[in-house]
């Protein structure tokens, strides 16, 4: 979403002032553009060839300066942008905003600018909570301004409480959301699955596979850019979601399929991208099983449950897509299972390939449909896969409600 994007970062006289050259480098490591206008009081904080060296771009910091772009600079900055980011933004900033007062560039960009603006806002909790504070920001939403809420915790005054600036992951993810111009699945209900299972042997040992959840949060993450209300069920996983996906988190293929069962029926588009383990100890004991002398341990293992087939059997006018993970007939064994567990179609994957197997970043899957098409994808991103993914159940859905309508 970034690449190529020309972003306006200002930068506002709060101590948060020093998180403004890590935002600039993450977006300069998403391929954008970044051009840095800083307040007076900003200078006093980080100096502007620390953003300089950073966006290997002109550093913009008064009304008066020489003009380095060929429109006037306020104009010629605002015209160009994107995306306008305040991080961080001061409590003066926004009541500058607020109340129309354009007296210095950061301020006079924002006011010629037609593009989104989010401000990130940093400071004190008790001048955070002022009703003054809070009123200018309610009215800056209401013009169309957005914000990215400060989190709890110990400021650098030393106080406790709400003011600190927000994580820069959560901003960009804000950021990003912005710069998507078509959400396609806006007004729709997406359930996705990722992660694995674990299946308690006993209350130290469980049987689960490789899997890390990359596959399925990055489905969870595209589906959310695109409008949609997201769901991600997920089995143990590091990673995090992105900002306004719902998540349950389960362990159990039992507790994965309870809850996708209770969010199942107002979801539009289901995706099954997790790793639900085939089977599971027949028995658990309750204490931990000592190693034994001679012999070994026998394991009786009985079945899970199978989510898709019985999300097939309930599927209405839903669209449902599976995964299939092989190592062997991946085609043949993937293609198997769309008639079998009535899906739209269905993501093919052999997992022996480099670059396409768990815990990577990367994926080359085929999609294989239940008409028989099949498309079949380079190795590329989670991201994009992810992307290509939801693009052909939008297309499916969309086809789907002309004919019912």
């Amino acid at each position: 979403m970034f690449k190529g994007k020309n972003i306006v970062v200002g930068v506002t006289g709060s101590i948060a002032a020093y998180k403004s050259a890590e935002l600039v480098s993450l977006l300069k490591k998403k391929e954008a553009r970044v051009y840095c206008v800083m307040t007076q009081a900003a200078r006093e904080f980080i100096t502007p060839l620390t953003l300089r060296t950073l966006s290997q771009n002109p550093v913009f910091t008064g009304m008066f300066d020489e003009p380095r772009l060929w429109k006037v600079e306020h104009v010629g900055l605002a015209d160009s942008a994107d995306l306008v980011m305040v991080v961080p933004a001061t409590a003066n900033i926004i009541g500058k905003l607020c109340h129309g007062i354009a007296d210095d560039l950061l301020t006079t960009v924002i006011m010629a600018a037609k593009a989104p603006v989010l401000l990130a806002p940093a400071m004190n909790v008790n001048m955070y909570m002022n009703p003054i504070v809070i009123e200018n920001i309610k009215k800056l939403k209401e013009f169309g301004y957005h914000f990215v809420e400060p989190e709890e915790g110990e400021l650098a005054c030393g106080y406790q409480g709400k003011g600190r600036l927000a994580d820069l992951e959560t901003i960009l993810e804000r950021a990003e959301e912005l710069l998507v111009k078509e959400r396609p699945l806006c007004g729709k209900k997406v359930l996705v699955t990722a992660g694995p299972t674990r299946e308690p042997l006993d209350p130290v040992r469980f049987l689960t596979n490789h899997s890390t959840g990359k596959m399925g949060y990055a489905i969870a993450r595209q589906g959310r850019l695109l409008g949609a209300d997201v769901t991600l069920v997920s089995g143990p996983s590091a990673l995090r979601p992105f900002s306004g996906v719902k998540l349950i988190k389960v362990e159990t293929a039992q507790e994965m399929k309870d809850a996708v069962i209770s969010e199942y029926e107002n979801s539009d588009i289901i995706i099954k991208a997790a790793a639900v383990g085939d089977f599971r100890p027949k028995t658990r004991s309750v204490e931990k099983i000592k190693k034994q002398s001679a012999g070994g341990l026998c394991l009786e293992l009985e079945n899970n449950p199978d989510i898709l087939a019985e999300l097939g059997q309930r599927k209405g006018s839903r669209i449902l897509v599976g995964f299939a993970a092989e190592t062997t007939g991946v085609i043949k064994n993937a293609a198997e299972k769309i008639a079998k567990k009535n899906l739209d179609f269905i993501v093919a994957n052999d997992i022996t390939k480099p670059g396409a197997g768990f815990a990577g970043d990367t994926n080359q899957v085929t999609l294989i449909f239940a008409d028989g098409r099949e498309k079949k994808l380079p190795l590329m991103e989670k991201d994009s896969v992810a992307r290509e993914i939801l693009e052909e159940a939008t297309r499916i859905l969309k086809e789907r409600e002309c004919m019912l309508n």
